[in-house]
């Protein structure tokens, strides 16, 4: 998959953190931010391959996600110890779900900051096209 030259020069000039994974380029957030802001991802789980949903960056700080099948979700973005972290309007617990952004031969991919957890996620697409959510926040 090519995720564009945009993308992929940002990656490259992205700060790295070293030692984290063989054959991985962590991306920082602001880069990943500089390179998806006004656009739309989709997420697909790396192991089954299935679609987990669609995010438009509507903002540095607010973004609206669509599982398929459901309607939208706005979250709030923010940046904390090299994560990019997702509090999303309809979470029961009030704790944002943040992720480390990196590149895996040449994909761009997610990895859930819980350890327990681990799930890692492709970006398959990146588009400008709107997933037209009603009511979207302006800030």
């Amino acid at each position: 998959m090519t995720i564009g030259r945009h993308l992929l020069r940002v990656a490259l000039c992205a700060a790295l953190l070293p030692g984290w994974a063989f054959a991985q380029t962590i991306i920082t957030p602001e880069a990943f931010l500089d390179a998806a802001v006004g656009k739309t991802l989709t997420f697909y789980e790396i192991r089954s391959g299935g679609l987990v949903g669609t995010e438009q960056f509507l903002s540095r700080r607010v973004s609206v996600w669509r599982e398929e099948g459901q309607s939208c979700v706005y979250g709030q973005i923010t940046t904390p110890n090299g994560q990019i972290c997702f509090l999303y309007d309809n979470d029961p617990d009030g704790m944002p779900v943040c992720w480390w952004p990196f590149l895996h031969e040449d994909r761009l991919m997610v990895r859930l900051a819980s350890f327990a957890e681990g799930e890692i996620q492709e970006v398959r697409s990146i588009t400008e096209v709107s997933l037209n959510c009603p009511n979207a926040p302006t800030s």
